[in-house]
This record gives C-alpha cells, sequence and structure tokens, in this order.
C-alpha cells in the first residue's frame, strides 16, 4: 500500500479493522492514580470506567508532537503518502500535535506527501472515516481521490449520543454544575450531537427507556440509505444497551453494516460509563 493511513486513539476503531488495513494509531495520554498510560495500549477502557464509578476522575491529555513525528518519518522514509485524520480539533490539541510533527519530518524529507485532515469527529465518528478511507487505501486508489472521500465523511458525518450521568459532562466543562444537578435529579437523559467538531445539545429525554428509541428517530431523520451504509455504535461500559440499539436500528433501518465497540480510555475519561453513540452519515457518496 502506497498510502499510509494514520489515525489516534479517539477514533475507538477496532483493533481488527486496524489489523486489517494496516491503520497505525498514536495514543492519546490518560491519567490515573498519578500515572500516565498510553490510551489502548498500556491501560484498557474498563479500568477508566471501574475508577470512575468509585469515585476518581482520570484526566487526558493529547497525543505528543514526537509521537506523531516518529510515525510520520518512519513511512515517510519509506516514501509513502501519509493520511492523518484527527481528533476533532475542537475537542483536543491532538491536531496540533501532528501539524508540529508534520512540519519536523518535511524539514527532512521535503518530498514528503502529508496529510493531517481535521476530522471535526470523535469516537467512531472519526473511526467511520478511517475505516472506509484505509478501504480505499487498500484498493490501491490514489490519493486524490482518498482525501476526496475523506472530505466527503467530514462533511457528513453525525454523532447523536447519549451519557448515563451529566456529572461527567460537568468533570468535562461541557455543562453547568446546576444542569447535572437537575438533570440527575430528574433522571433527565441529555441526547448530544457534534457541530463543527463541538460538542451540542440536542435533547433532553426523561427516562433511559425513551432514549435509544429518539436515538433511532433521529438517525431516521437525519440519514438516507441505510442499506448502503456501515453504522457504528459505540458505548461505555454498556454492552446491553448497545445491542439493544442495534437490533432497533437493523429492524427498522435495515443497514448494510454495524460495527458495535468499546468508547476507548481517552474519550471514556469524558463521557463516563454508560455512554451510548451512534454514527451514520447524512449522505452517501454516490
Amino acid at each position: 500500500m502506497n498510502v499510509q493511513i494514520v489515525i489516534d486513539s479517539a477514533a475507538d476503531l477496532p483493533k481488527d479493522i486496524q489489523e486489517q488495513y494496516q491503520i497505525e494509531s498514536v495514543p492519546l495520554i490518560v491519567h490515573l492514580d498519578d500515572q500516565d498510560y498510553l490510551d489502548g495500549e498500556t491501560i484498557e477502557s474498563t479500568t477508566v470506567y471501574h475508577a470512575m464509578r468509585d469515585g476518581k476522575s482520570p484526566k487526558t491529555a493529547q497525543a505528543t508532537p514526537d509521537s506523531f513525528q516518529k510515525v510520520f518519518a518512519k513511512h515517510a522514509k519509506q516514501g509513502k503518502a501519509i493520511i492523518y485524520l484527527a481528533f476533532s480539533s475542537e475537542l483536543s490539541g491532538t491536531y496540533q500535535s501532528a501539524v508540529i510533527a508534520r512540519d519536523q519530518v518535511l524539514e527532512e524529507y521535503p518530498e514528503a506527501d502529508i496529510y493531517v485532515i481535521d476530522t471535526k469527529a470523535a469516537s467512531m465518528g472519526c473511526g467511520l472515516i478511517a475505516y472506509h478511507v484505509a478501504e480505499l487505501a487498500q484498493q490501491g486508489a490514489e490519493v486524490q481521490d482518498i482525501l476526496d472521500l475523506a472530505n466527503h465523511f467530514v462533511n457528513n458525518i453525525e454523532h447523536i449520543f447519549t451519557v448515563d450521568d451529566l456529572e461527567y459532562l460537568y468533570r468535562g466543562g461541557r455543562v453547568s454544575r446546576t444542569q447535572a444537578f437537575v438533570g440527575s435529579l430528574l433522571k433527565i437523559k441529555p441526547l448530544l450531537h457534534v457541530e463543527e467538531g463541538k460538542l451540542v445539545p440536542l435533547e433532553k429525554i426523561r427516562g433511559s427507556k425513551k432514549v435509544l428509541r429518539r436515538m433511532v428517530d433521529l438517525m431516521q431523520e437525519r440519514g438516507k440509505d441505510f442499506d448502503q451504509q456501515t453504522i457504528a455504535i459505540t458505548h461505555g461500559d454498556d454492552a446491553e444497551n448497545a445491542n439493544k440499539l442495534k437490533e432497533l436500528i437493523q429492524e427498522e433501518l435495515n443497514p448494510n453494516k454495524v460495527i458495535v465497540h468499546s468508547i476507548g480510555s481517552a474519550i471514556g475519561a469524558h463521557a463516563g460509563p454508560g455512554t451510548i453513540a451512534l454514527f451514520f452519515l447524512n449522505e452517501v457518496k454516490k
């Protein structure tokens, strides 16, 4: 493959897909119990979720320029074009780390083709983009065709997600103290989405049973051509509800494929256990 696809660990892309398409992942950093860990490499997401249930507040840090520099330099030396699909720059400084690394590598390898793309996406929103882009790259497509597909996904990927406890979003600065308190008191489940790379509230649903139903309704309102799509569902240590959502979608919308996967440590440290997220396209590239 003459084009190397690179992601970061916030893409939450299953390891088997990474291996199948030779996608390289750069880890974000998770800080827990006075130690730093590499997301997806030296810490499991279940460890983070258990810690959060015990009242701990793990922190995260962007992937470092040095970690990107090593990856970019390795593939530039081999003469490969490099396409890095970054976690939203509105949610992390990881994109900027990659830009710094790209400029460093271009000093050493000025002829290298290194593309750093802000996906404006998170979790499997970014992961789905990488999955399809890497599939095209493995087929031997030209770089420009791969970039065109990536940009189509960036412009048309939808995120709809809910969290089990607003407290975690409060700790991450996503909702106010009052919203978190009132939401917990009234058993309100928030629905959020991602707009221009930022987390934006959509609706408040009272009662967890109604949430999955509403997620399917919103998917139907916002998307189309599901029989031509791969849908992704990620969860924060809640496979039961993730699979319930999968069953609803398969019964009603008949998607081409559904990937269900756990949310990694970096995203999970902010969203918390019980998060359910849904990703799909609002327009399929013909």
